[in-house]
């Protein structure tokens, strides 16, 4: 009897040699067919770190590559499940192995609809990359629906549910998404190897050795919790040593504002942007489809903006040039609903000096919740990561470890107003008194008042 769609193995597993992981193996027909299809392939032109590149250099590595490693660490929970806690042995809490699939092709997917530099992206044209992500899965006109249709019924909408967190077993959602998943593991090793730096390092091989399934989601054993307190502290450092490097933010700014000029000019000039930036446009007039999403990537975004070196517009060509050229926005520390009167006299200073302030300042704030515990007042609720003890009982991580229970609940960041370098630097003698007046502001990283004296 020939084997259906969802039993097919290839004859000879697939492997992808990886910098994380090793090797990356892949047993399924279907698991490879999702990867060679084209809006998969796309992911290879969107960088996983976006403007963060500009600050760590090696962080070039793409979003196609993060999604190999998550379905590689999805792989792996799914074997030692099957292995040593099959719901055949366990029928309350145990894995129940025909969802592996299902997870395999979910962790595989779970970007698969971010666009151009993701976040600065979405906040513009007001994109959101997980609807996309499943209307990519879902929608008849793409290869990935193809791919997974022939599986069996309604099988796209089933990983669909996974990303949206609707599939009905807990633990395959948790095992994609969660405070500690799949996706996270493998975006902070991946993102430290090729930063170059050591923040987001942390014992992955101990941390699936303790991984236990239960009937609602996924726990660790108590004898794995410090490796768990591990990967907490380690996602914290990478947040506030990489994800949150200020010079990053200052290149997300520039972007930020060159898209939104852009996007204004556009009502003037809508024949520049049709002659020389003609798949942006349908974003630019806020109709665009689905297949005309799929066609932009870094690369188009990045083919553009040299184009936009040579509009007429001053304001574009120097944003686009500052972004391609990598000349940031310099930036300082503020206290919210202290600072802005300050902040008003510094922009001020900067109007004064010529720039548009719209264009060339920013606020820009940044915060991360490391790791949150159930609160039942809160809008959204994220799942906490439970421990289990010998007798199967569980208990909230905060509750056992006092170095979570430090970081647990509590947000962490800060908040900067951005600015043009030049006000450190200024182009002749004509300015000095101006930008010295500038400086007066600044103290150690930070806004101060000029007018008072400093202990």
């Amino acid at each position: 009897m020939e084997k259906t769609v969802r039993e097919q193995l290839l004859p000879i597993e697939k492997v992808f040699r990886d910098p994380v992981h090793n090797y990356i193996h892949v047993q399924h027909q279907v698991i490879l067919d999702l990867i060679n299809s084209k809006e998969f392939q796309r992911l290879r032109r969107i960088k996983q770190l976006g403007t963060t590149s500009f600050t760590f250099h090696g962080g070039e590595h793409s979003r196609f590559s993060h999604s190999l490693g998550v379905y590689e660490i999805t792989r792996r929970i799914c074997n030692i499940f099957a292995r040593n806690f099959s719901i055949k042995d366990n029928p309350v809490d145990g894995w129940d192995d025909s969802n592996r699939l299902i997870a395999l092709c979910a962790a595989l997917l779970h970007d698969v609809g971010h666009g151009p530099y993701s976040h600065t992206f979405e906040g513009i044209f007001e994109t959101d990359h997980e609807a996309v992500t499943v209307d990519i899965i879902t929608s008849p006109e793409t290869e990935i629906f193809s791919i997974l249709n022939k599986v069996e019924e309604n099988f796209p909408e089933k990983v669909a549910s996974v990303i949206t967190k609707q599939f009905p077993n807990p633990q395959v959602v948790q095992m994609i998404s969660s405070q500690i998943d799949a996706d996270r593991m493998d975006y902070l090793l991946r993102d430290a190897y090729f930063t170059g730096t050591e923040y987001g390092t942390f014992d992955l091989t101990r941390i699936l050795r303790v991984v236990r399934p239960y009937k609602d989601g996924i726990a660790f054993t108590t004898n794995g919790m410090h490796a768990v307190e591990d990967y907490i502290v380690s996602r914290y450092q990478m947040y506030m040593q990489v994800y949150f490097h200020p010079v990053s933010r200052g290149m997300e700014v520039i972007l930020d504002h060159l898209l939104k000029h852009a996007a204004k000019l556009y009502q003037k000039d809508a024949n520049f942007f049709q002659l020389h930036s003609p798949l942006l446009v349908p974003f630019l007039e806020n109709r665009y489809t689905l297949s005309e999403y799929l066609k932009l990537d870094d690369n188009v975004l990045n083919c553009y903006f040299m184009m936009w070196c040579e509009h007429p517009d001053p304001i574009l060509r120097d944003l686009a040039s500052r972004f391609l050229n990598r000349r940031p926005l310099k930036s300082v520390k503020f206290v919210a609903n202290q600072d802005e009167p300050l902040i008003a006299e510094m922009t001020e200073i900067i109007e004064k000096l010529g720039y548009d302030a719209k264009n060339y300042t920013a606020i820009n704030s940044s915060y991360d919740l490391p790791y949150d515990f159930y609160r039942p007042n809160q809008k959204s609720v994220r799942t906490q990561i439970e421990l289990m003890e010998h007798d199967g009982s569980l208990v909230e991580l905060s509750k056992q470890s006092s170095l979570v229970q430090a970081l647990a609940g509590e947000t962490h960041g800060d908040e900067r107003f951005y600015f043009p370098k030049e006000m450190y630097q200024p182009a002749s003698d004509l300015f000095q008194d101006d930008t010295r007046l500038f400086a007066s502001y600044i103290h150690n990283g930070k806004i101060i008042n000029p007018n008072k004296k400093s202990n």
